[in-house]
């Protein structure tokens, strides 16, 4: 048997051309919505000091060299968050950017270790805000009814549900009231607990194997007001300090997108990073250090705002009705196609 041809071959280009000219269509649809909207594209680095605080993402480094050979310890990013928001603190105004991200370790039919992250943050939105315009976005750039992956989902209307009431729906458990404690939450859903299954591993299982098979399908979905231990960067609901004001977005069966009523406080947001090194660090060891001047910036003052992390592959899929990831980049990474 002969080996494939490369990605590159005109016989491969082209059974994915029509799916890349759609993309080029839905790329230039995204600049005119923000741009008429009073947005600014920005760009940051790529390669910088701290890639990110995730527990479970992993880095790729990029150390740089200087000329007189000294050496500085630099990651890709696994988002451009860090950077946008120290332009808000500068007072930048409402920022959108089409960003090239790095995820190692990743690789599917909705993964790629190499992909392009749209982010968007507006000051003063709220989170309800945040899904109006993204609900606006959606309908400007994709057609009325969309279908990817055999799955059909119509935008006339976009449900919103509290992770609360998905758990009270598909797992038939109180999620709020089994916080913290994994054999409750198994009591509850009827699901047995595995050796090692903490809570947070409990509750990752339950929404990947009940909740998000069961939404975003005829209509997309808003997964809102996740359990405080989730909340990333996200402020808590000051109605129920139990609940981060965070949404994940799912659209044709898909996870699109992740969104923040962005947190502010740098005491709280230091505190959630210590905690977020020590557990990413007992599973992969030290990395990089504290992203102080992120920190600094918020010291300074991030404005209220509400900011949001599309994954705009996934998006290029729904638009071409795409089965897979491969079939929406232009050069996909050599093992991915």
């Amino acid at each position: 048997m002969s080996p494939p041809s490369p990605v590159w071959h005109p016989d491969r280009l082209a059974a994915r051309l029509p799916f890349l000219r759609r993309r080029a269509r839905l790329t230039a649809a995204t600049r005119a919505f923000f741009t008429a909207r009073g947005y600014t594209e920005v760009e940051t680095p790529y390669a910088v000091p701290v890639p990110g605080e995730e527990v479970h993402l992993r880095a790729v480094r990029a150390d740089r060299t200087a000329p007189d050979n000294t050496t500085t310890a630099l990651w890709l990013h696994t988002s451009p968050e860090f950077a946008m928001k120290r332009l808000l603190a500068g007072a930048a105004g409402p920022i959108f950017q089409l960003a090239r991200v790095w995820r190692d370790g990743e690789a599917s039919d909705l993964h790629a270790p190499e992909f392009t992250m749209l982010e968007w943050y507006r000051p003063g939105a709220s989170l309800a805000a945040l899904m109006e315009e993204t609900e606006a976005f959606l309908r400007a750039v994709l057609p009325p009814v969309v279908t990817c992956r055999g799955i059909t989902t119509d935008l006339a209307r976009f449900e919103r549900l509290t992770l609360t009431d998905a758990f009270a729906r598909h797992a038939g458990a109180d999620l709020l009231a089994t916080a913290g404690d994994a054999q409750a939450l198994a009591d509850a859903a009827g699901a047995r607990l595995r050796a090692g299954e903490d809570w947070e591993d409990l509750f990752f299982r339950l929404l990947l194997e009940r909740i998000e098979p069961r939404i975003g399908r005829d209509h997309p979905t808003f997964l809102t007001h996740w359990p405080a231990a989730q909340a990333a960067l996200a402020r808590r609901d000051p109605a129920d300090p139990r609940v981060a004001l965070r949404f994940e977005l799912f659209v044709c069966g898909i996870e699109l997108a992740n969104a923040f009523e962005e947190l502010t406080d740098p005491d709280e947001q230091r505190a959630r990073f210590i905690a977020d090194r020590a557990r990413r660090h007992a599973l992969t060891g030290p990395d990089w250090p504290l992203d102080e001047d992120f920190l600094a910036a918020l010291a300074h003052g991030l404005p209220p705002t509400a900011g949001i992390a599309l994954g705009f592959d996934r998006l290029a899929m729904i638009a071409a009705g795409a089965a897979r990831i491969d079939q929406v980049l232009w050069l996909p990474p050599e093992g991915l196609a």
